[in-house]
């Protein structure tokens, strides 16, 4: 399973957003640096209104969602790449993680003290990902001192590792992040193996006051500090914020479906910033979801994206893989709109494809095999 790891500095909301993230109350939240010191983890459910629909159609007795993995990291300080803080921890636990959600403090509160004395978003994002950066630098530069030796005699694969450190390091020393440096498809692989933080995908959590959150959501530009970090991440990472008080979010962790929902909507805030978060954590990891439905259940399956049917059918079974003949398949808006799988194949809308068909995000599939 994929994970997404929660950073930020101290006292920006990370732990509170885990514990809503999670629905549970694992994150010890307290009003200090450094209090969550070993990375808590936690299995969360992607939110998805579909399979209710398709379980109404299909009569289904349960429903089953997918599932991503959040990891709640220390808070990180100025000069974690020299050992700072808990520093070396940190960097060590990001970088198992698949994708990074960046907690940016975007509210003000005297009782809640700020590591730096005062809130500024973009500071914020610029000292973590300078940290970043420099730890990057720092294992490729060390990864070099390595591989020389064997390319100067004439080891291909040193010697293209060399190559692209030596592109990468200027980049870096630039202090721009390597996810915003491009590489040849067949590079790739060697870039992978290099295991940079700042090669990670990033979507920032604007945390805001509770106060703020209708006003913010339904117009994230209207808010000055959720505004800022909105431009200075799509500019200068390409990458998404998305709005959320993860102390609003904690308080719904007890409460019901229904009684959230009603709590929400006395806010005048119709949908969970958390469930937006999860979804968009979901597409940001390169997961798909494709959907089947019967009577014993309705499901959502993960895969990623660009997967063909073979290897949709493997994540059922493998053997559904191994002897996989074709997929019925129809998507979930024409079988929704038309109510039932025998209209949609009068439509037209309910296919066979073999095994090259790229499975879509929202496809209802069965497969058809043979072992």
């Amino acid at each position: 399973m994929l994970k997404a790891g929660i950073v930020g500095l101290p006292n920006v909301g990370k732990s509170t957003l885990f514990n809503a993230v999670t629905r549970s109350r694992k994150a010890e939240a307290a009003n200090y640096p450094f209090c969550t010191i070993d990375p808590n983890v936690g299995v969360v459910t992607v939110p998805d209104p579909r399979l209710a629909v398709l379980s109404k159609l299909s009569g289904s007795q349960k429903l089953i969602p997918a599932a991503i993995e959040f990891v709640d990291i220390a808070g990180l300080v100025k000069g974690a790449s020299e050992g700072a803080g808990l520093g070396n921890q940190f960097l060590a636990n990001i970088r198992e993680t698949d994708a990074i959600v960046q907690v940016v403090r975007c509210f003000e509160n005297d009782d809640i003290i700020h590591e730096l004395g005062s809130v500024d978003p973009i500071r914020d994002i610029e000292i973590i990902n300078s940290e970043l950066i420099l730890a990057d630098i720092t294992a490729l530069e060390k990864r070099r001192q390595s591989r020389e030796k064997k390319a100067k005699s004439g080891d291909k694969e040193s010697k293209k590792e060399v190559e692209l450190i030596d592109l990468l390091l200027p980049h870096l020393y630039d202090g721009k992040p390597a996810i915003t440096m491009s590489f040849a498809t067949e590079d790739m692989p060697y870039v992978r193996d290099f295991f940079l933080l700042s090669a990670k995908r990033t979507i920032y959590a604007c945390n805001v006051a509770e106060d703020e959150l209708a006003g913010a959501t339904a117009d994230p530009d209207s808010h000055a500090l959720v505004a800022k970090v909105r431009s200075f991440a799509a500019e200068h990472f390409g990458a998404e914020a998305v709005v959320i008080s993860a102390r609003i979010e904690e308080e719904l962790i007890d409460l019901s479906d229904e009684e959230a929902k009603e709590f929400l909507a006395d806010m005048g805030v119709t949908d969970s910033g958390v469930s937006t978060l999860i979804r968009a954590v979901y597409h940001l990891l390169g997961l798909r979801t494709y959907l089947t439905t019967g009577e014993k259940e309705t499901r959502a399956w993960t895969i990623k994206e660009g997967d063909k049917a073979p290897a949709a059918a493997g994540v059922i079974h493998t053997d559904f893989e191994r002897g996989f003949i074709a997929a019925e398949v129809v998507h979930f808006d024409d079988l929704t709109t038309l109510g039932s799988k025998a209209l949609a194949r009068e439509a037209g809308k309910l296919r066979i494809e073999g095994k090259e068909y790229t499975v879509k995000d929202g496809d209802v599939m069965e497969f058809r095999f043979n072992v």
